[in-house]
């Protein structure tokens, strides 16, 4: 995702293990949802996705130069996935991983089971979010910068094909059924590409949406959610509920500044947007064209990117502190304060 984090200089993961810290009392979110754990993940870097290995009981989280990997349920350390220069989207095929690298731009593929390195496959300019296809077994890979999207045979880790997108890729969702939905950030629209033939069927507007950035699909009902930081109505965030089928826009509910991820529970049927000024917005599916409001999870301030546990109904953010911007530093982020990454579970 493209809001970046300044890597900072902090303790090794090995050598300093993981904190775990009760989180000071805070009032629950819709549901009863509320932060109950903190977990410190000591090192150095930025940080961008989290992603589930739900059959292994894993959580991956992208960490500067490594990939954290903690057990979903305890959250305690399993193991990293060292040696990548700048890691961002997370996804799993078959016995394999896979990691984006946009330093090296590469894809990295990794043995799930044991974390070890297999291979780096080329890529190109800022190699960025990362999903799995079921219906092709394939991941696709979606480059910012290059604006272009590399499918990877999952088995192989070949690289099957690469589709010009005519914008800025961020994530992305497949249906399952041979369809992709990826978000362009810099045109405010949702792709529609067929996963098999590696062609773009539609590019549908999400007007009011504005450089949207998390995605997420209700597959079964055939609506995709895409997090937008941007409204064209009143300048905040929304999130912009799509009908697959035909591209409309059904809804565009308000959601908190700074959005990068969403994610959808067919469990609950509820969706989930995070959004960097320290919520998690929640909405209830009552049926595919009418979506309720439910209120939002307070969560800190940075913490922006998402995972979720539809087993536990567990959500999983991180973020860090930071210290104060120096002088004519413009306005981007100040500095990562060192050894502040940390994981917040969210439970009821």
């Amino acid at each position: 995702m493209k809001q970046r984090l300044a890597f900072a200089t902090g303790l090794g993961l090995c050598a300093l293990g993981l904190l775990t810290l009760t989180a000071a009392a805070q009032q629950p979110g819709p549901l009863g949802f509320h932060v109950s754990k903190h977990v410190a993940l000591p090192g150095a870097g930025g940080w961008d996705y989290l992603a589930s290995d739900l059959p292994n009981h894993r959580l991956y989280i992208s960490h500067g130069p490594e990939v954290v990997v903690l057990n979903i349920d305890t959250q305690k350390l399993i193991g990293t996935i060292p040696g990548v220069g700048e890691t961002h989207g997370i996804a799993f095929a078959d016995n394999h991983g896979f990691v984006t690298d946009s330093a090296d731009k590469t894809i990295v593929e990794f043995d799930r089971k044991t974390l070890a390195k297999i291979k780096s496959i080329p890529a190109a300019d800022d190699v960025d979010g990362l999903i799995y296809d079921p219906a092709t077994d394939r991941v696709f890979a979606f480059c910012g910068d290059a604006n272009e999207a590399i499918a990877v045979n999952g088995k192989t880790g070949a690289v099957v094909g690469t589709i010009a997108l005519g914008g800025s890729p961020e994530f992305a969702a497949a249906d399952g059924r041979g369809h992709v939905f990826n978000v362009l950030l810099d045109k405010n629209q949702v792709l529609d590409i067929d996963s098999h033939s590696l062609k773009i069927l539609n590019r549908y507007p999400l007007a009011p949406c504005e450089h949207p950035a998390g995605a997420a699909i209700d597959a079964a009902h055939h609506r995709f959610f895409a997090a937008c930081r941007a409204s064209a109505n009143n300048g905040g965030g929304v999130l912009a509920i799509v009908n697959t089928d035909n591209g409309k826009v059904i809804a565009a509910p308000k959601i908190g500044p700074g959005a990068d991820a969403a994610r959808f529970d067919p469990t609950t049927d509820n969706v989930y947007a995070s959004t960097g000024d320290g919520a998690i917005s929640v909405f209830h599916e009552d049926n595919p064209d009418k979506f309720t409001a439910l209120g939002t999870i307070p969560t800190e301030s940075g913490a922006r990117t998402m995972e979720i546990d539809p087993a536990t109904q567990t959500l999983f953010t991180d973020t860090a502190k930071f210290g104060p911007r120096p002088a004519g530093a413009g306005r981007g982020r100040p500095p990562m304060i060192p050894g502040t990454f940390t994981l917040l579970v969210v439970t009821k």
